[in-house]
């Protein structure tokens, strides 16, 4: 089966150390098997199986940043 990848745009994003908080939280949703995330675009990556955009956007907000449309 093959992997699906998704792209979220993050606001809030400032530094290094907030990109790796929202790498490690998004890495423990279920199904997400790699995560990017590149500060200069404030874009985050996922790839995995059966990954519920419920779930990244939880885990962003956990973090203490907001998915955008």
């Amino acid at each position: 089966m093959d992997h699906l990848t998704f792209t979220y745009s993050i606001s809030g994003m400032t530094c290094d150390h907030c990109v790796m908080s929202v790498r490690e939280e998004v890495a423990e949703v279920p199904g997400v098997t790699a995560v990017d995330v590149d500060l200069a675009s404030g874009l985050l990556t996922v790839t995995g199986d059966d990954i519920r955009d419920e779930a990244v956007t939880a885990a962003v907000a956990d973090a203490g940043y907001e998915v955008i449309a």
